[in-house]
């Protein structure tokens, strides 16, 4: 270790975020980077704790090897932590900045409630490598004779196809959208990652050999058989879009929206794109002026509140029919997973009303519009209680609780009856395939990412995508060399 007693000299510090008031007005990121220094003080504060929780499983999906780079950004030696930093994650600069940090609660630290600042560590090695040039394409030496399509270009299609690209083998990329990204370009707002990172990554991977076709709808502009007829093998890399169904009268009403939607038009707008396309609809949805409800209580439903303030809501209440958690959790009780405590995320900080254990009963309308959200205090058991009813004004309502699979008009549609899927006891459909060679009941088909395992995280995502690869590689080459 490069600081044997760094985790008793410093402080935590993580990066600050501008004003709740500076920030609204724009769309771009907030955080406000630390000094080289700031960042080596806090990579020093990483203790040679003898199991570093850290790496996973409870710790990181990918199995970032955190000790190792911290105490390589400690001796100054950026080049070396970026080498190491990819070795399990292809791409840092998303994670950096849109991860919820399970490594963070797994840290030996997080027992005081001071963990080494692991996620903005992480962003610096990804951002100080691109400042110094470290970050450049990687085209393979030695091609294999092999082609195979990915369908998806989300996190998890590009880090399979980065890896099979570096492989040696001809990759081509089908993404239905206009652009490359997928959830993290048209899902995650600017504000929480800006999307010329994205656009970084994509310019390396054609650099790399890998051919990106975008606005390519497979299983409707090409189909799925002729893809595997013209390719070694497939992976199928869709996501999760099906919104869940929220079962709540009055849904139909103008004013009452899914989230997903509203997200990807607000995004296609910071991109300066039309914001009808690929099936969502085309008419604008805009908060500005407007009373807002959001109803959920997670990622999507936090990035309703940060842009319904950015586009000038008047307010912006979230529903949560969740208990509110505790301040502070019992650390021997749940350490090193991750705990249940009061989070509060820069878009909620940013003047949310948060309503905990409520229930949205119904929409109100009046002449088919939206005016008004019913609700109800519940128990334990998430069941109403009787003489609680409230009705909170709304011009704008956002469904923000989850998703229940793909999209069913496109791959699976072609593929129905063939392709083996799974529904779980929340009503999500998954393709079925196992984490070891992810192969579907499809041959020459695998799939990886949301699709297969559900909604989950972006670095989820990218370690199914890289394990996916790996197990493509050995099915066609006989052996690989690629990391699980």
């Amino acid at each position: 270790m490069g600081k044997v007693t760094g985790f008793l000299e410093i402080d935590r510090q993580v990066a600050k975020y501008q004003p709740a008031s500076d920030r609204i007005r724009h769309f771009r990121e907030f955080t406000i980077p630390m000094s080289d220094p700031e960042v080596q003080k806090q990579a020093a504060r990483c203790m040679d704790c003898g199991i570093p929780y850290c790496h996973g499983p409870t710790g990181c999906p990918v199995h970032n090897q955190i000790p190792d780079w911290n105490d390589l950004v400690y001796n100054n030696n950026w080049e070396e932590a970026i080498r190491n930093l990819h070795s399990t994650n292809n791409f840092p600069e998303f994670t950096g900045r849109v991860c919820p940090a399970p490594c963070e609660e797994a840290c030996t630290l997080n027992l005081e409630d001071a963990p080494v600042a692991i996620k903005t560590v992480e962003q610096a090695i990804a951002d100080k490598a691109y400042e110094l040039g470290f970050i450049r394409p990687q085209p393979a030496t030695v091609h294999t004779g092999k082609k195979v399509a990915v369908i998806g270009s989300g996190p998890a299609g590009m880090a399979a196809a980065q890896q099979l690209g570096r492989a040696g083998h001809e990759v081509h990329l089908y993404e239905r959208e206009s652009k490359a990204g997928g959830l993290l370009r048209y899902g995650i707002p600017d504000f929480k990652m800006e999307k010329n990172f994205i656009d970084r990554r994509v310019e390396q991977m054609k650099g790399e050999g890998v051919t990106f076709h975008c606005g390519v709808n497979v299983g409707v502009d090409v189909k799925i058989e002729q893809l595997l007829a013209d390719h070694d093998a497939v992976l199928y890399c869709g996501g999760s879009e099906t919104p869940r169904e929220a079962g709540i009268p009055g849904v139909e009403l103008a004013g009452v929206h899914d989230a997903m939607p509203y997200l990807v038009q607000q995004n296609r707008r910071v991109g300066r794109e039309n914001i009808d396309s690929a099936g969502w609809p085309a008419d604008p949805i805009l908060a500005g002026g407007k009373h807002i409800v959001v109803v959920g209580g997670g990622d999507t439903a936090s990035d309703c509140v940060g842009t319904a303030f950015r586009q000038g809501a008047v307010k912006v209440t979230q529903l949560d029919i969740r208990p509110q958690p505790p301040e502070k959790e019992d650390k021997f009780a749940v350490w090193p997973f991750w705990a249940t405590k009061m989070r509060t995320s820069s878009s909620q900080a940013e003047g949310a009303v948060r309503e905990f254990q409520v229930a949205t009963l119904e929409f109100l309308g009046e002449d088919g519009v939206l005016t008004g959200v019913k609700c109800c205090e519940v128990d334990e058991r998430r069941q109403p209680i009787a003489g609680t009813e409230f009705v909170i004004r709304a011009d704008l309502a956002f469904i923000a609780i989850g998703f229940r699979g793909p999209f069913t008009d496109s791959v699976l549609k072609e593929l129905d009856g063939k392709l083996t899927l799974n529904t779980d006891r929340r009503g999500s459909t998954n393709v079925v395939a196992n984490d070891k060679d992810y192969k579907t009941s499809v041959d020459k088909l695998w799939t990886a990412g949301d699709i297969r395992r559900g909604q989950s995280l972006v670095v989820w995502a990218i370690r199914e995508g890289r394990q996916a690869a790996r197990a493509i590689d050995e099915a066609l080459m006989g052996s690989t060399v690629l990391p699980r």
